[in-house]
């Protein structure tokens, strides 16, 4: 099997025998990472690979937003809202070619991500 072949092989596995806390860490990083590169092709006036990873990003926090239970917790219903506006931003972020609007979701985002991490790691 060649190289690229047992990376995806060992890249599918990893996410088919993940935890579901463990997805939604990866998930979260994936987000911050597309977001990083978005926000860095925006600045480098490379706007294929912006958009590229700008609406990579927006579909990360769709299946968030939509997988999220706001009925479980009484936080969901405001991380709801939260998802909506990252959407939001990206989405115009991404029309306006806006750099600065793509680093704000990552701000608002990065805090969240380490959170789930640390709830993460406590539960181990």
């Amino acid at each position: 099997m060649s190289a690229p072949n047992l990376r995806d092989r060992y890249l599918q596995d990893s996410i088919n025998t993940a935890s579901p806390a463990r997805l939604l860490i990866m998930l979260y990083d994936r987000l911050i990472l597309d977001l990083m590169h978005g926000e860095e092709a925006l600045r480098n006036e490379d706007r294929v690979l912006a958009n590229e990873k700008i609406t990579h990003a927006q579909e990360i926090v769709l299946e968030l937003r939509v997988t999220l239970d706001v009925d479980a917790w009484e936080g969901a219903p405001g991380l709801a809202s939260l998802y909506g506006f990252i959407l939001t931003e990206l989405i115009g972020a991404n029309i306006k070619r806006d750099a600065d609007r793509v680093a704000s979701c990552r701000t608002l985002l990065e805090p969240l991500r380490d959170a789930w991490r640390d709830a993460a790691s406590a539960s181990t």
